[in-house]
């Protein structure tokens, strides 16, 4: 199985240990699915987590940790195919990697835009909390 966790639900498991983001995580370092990145969001990732309002939610060193570990044992897409598929022109560079990486799914928190496709080519969008039951993760 091929996935995205978009930069959100990557923030979303420094943030909350304990939560669906976090256990997706997890699940990938156990080689539980294959995650698909992009330069492009590695660039983003780095960005946001340098943002002051989650300064303090963020241990820097974490951070430029979960990044090390996405860049050297992820599935980089290489150059991304130009889209317009989406309300919100950021979200364009998820929908090209869901394209260039031949996903089956990608995971958001951006219930806005993302959520409401429900589907981009092959991929299945869907929230952490979904990705994380089809999984095998129960609930406490």
């Amino acid at each position: 199985m091929r996935v995205i966790l978009d930069t959100n639900i990557l923030i979303s498991a420094l943030i909350v240990p304990g939560g669906a983001p976090s256990y997706l995580y997890q699940c990938w370092r156990r080689n539980r699915f294959t995650l698909i990145s992009s330069e492009e969001q590695l660039e983003e990732f780095r960005r946001v987590t340098r943002y002051p309002r989650l300064e303090r939610f963020l241990d820097p060193v974490t951070a430029g940790t979960m990044v090390n570990a996405v860049r050297a044992l992820a599935v980089l897409t290489g150059r991304l195919p130009r889209l317009d598929a989406s309300p919100d022109p950021a979200d364009n560079c998820l929908l090209a990697m869901a394209v260039a990486g031949k996903v089956d799914y990608l995971v958001t928190g951006d219930g806005k835009h993302l959520l409401s496709l429900r589907r981009h080519g092959i991929a299945r969008i869907v929230t952490a909390r979904e990705a994380a039951l089809a999984l095998g993760h129960i609930e406490p």
